[in-house]
């Protein structure tokens, strides 16, 4: 169960520090891991959809989340707030190069996923997302860019059925990392 935050968030860090890693710490985070889950965010650049993202990949069992060093929002008391513990519950590793750091992320055995609604990818649930998976997640607006979408293994996408072609990103990531946490408590080896 999460704890609350105090109203007053000036002792919130006192009380409850950030756990915050550089790509060094990478091994050792995922060592004790069977199947990691991780989310990468590539460049959130709104803190309210930051901090929603965590509070979502706490609620899902995230081993790790990734976010860009750069152009992206930076995790402050705001975005605090909204996860509602989940900053402080799940180890943040701030990527230097983010494209590196899925390639260390591979040579560990984790799968990349990108999400995108631009390009051609498997639709979510017709994809496996058991084992070890990193879901990168794209910014606002722009989705994973062309880089990180060259690294990814492989892309999958939500079918949408109505005239707006797209979800916003904190809801986009509720839906794939739940899909990922259902296939994975169905069980079963990946195909």
């Amino acid at each position: 169960m999460p704890f609350p935050l105090a109203r007053d968030n000036k002792h919130t860090d006192a009380r409850h520090p950030l756990s915050k890693y550089s790509d060094d710490d990478l091994d050792a985070l995922l060592a004790d891991k069977k199947d990691p889950l991780v989310l990468v965010l590539d460049g959130l650049q709104d803190p309210h959809n930051l901090g929603a993202c965590l509070r979502t990949a706490d609620c899902a069992g995230v081993d790790l989340v990734v976010i860009t060093r750069k152009h992206s929002a930076p995790v402050n008391e705001t975005v605090r707030r909204i996860a509602c513990g989940g900053a402080e519950n799940i180890p943040i590793l701030l990527a230097a190069n983010l494209r590196n750091t899925l390639d260390r992320l591979k040579k560990l055995g984790v799968w990349i996923a990108g999400t995108s609604d631009h390009k051609d990818g498997k639709f979510l649930w017709e994809t496996d997302l058991r084992g070890p998976l990193a879901l990168v997640m794209g910014a606002e607006g722009e989705g994973i860019r062309h880089l990180t979408g060259q690294t990814c293994d492989f892309l999958v996408k939500i079918p949408m059925f109505g005239k707006v072609p797209c979800l916003n990103v904190s809801v986009a990531t509720g839906v794939c990392l739940f899909e990922a946490v259902r296939q994975r408590r169905a069980g079963g080896k990946r195909r």
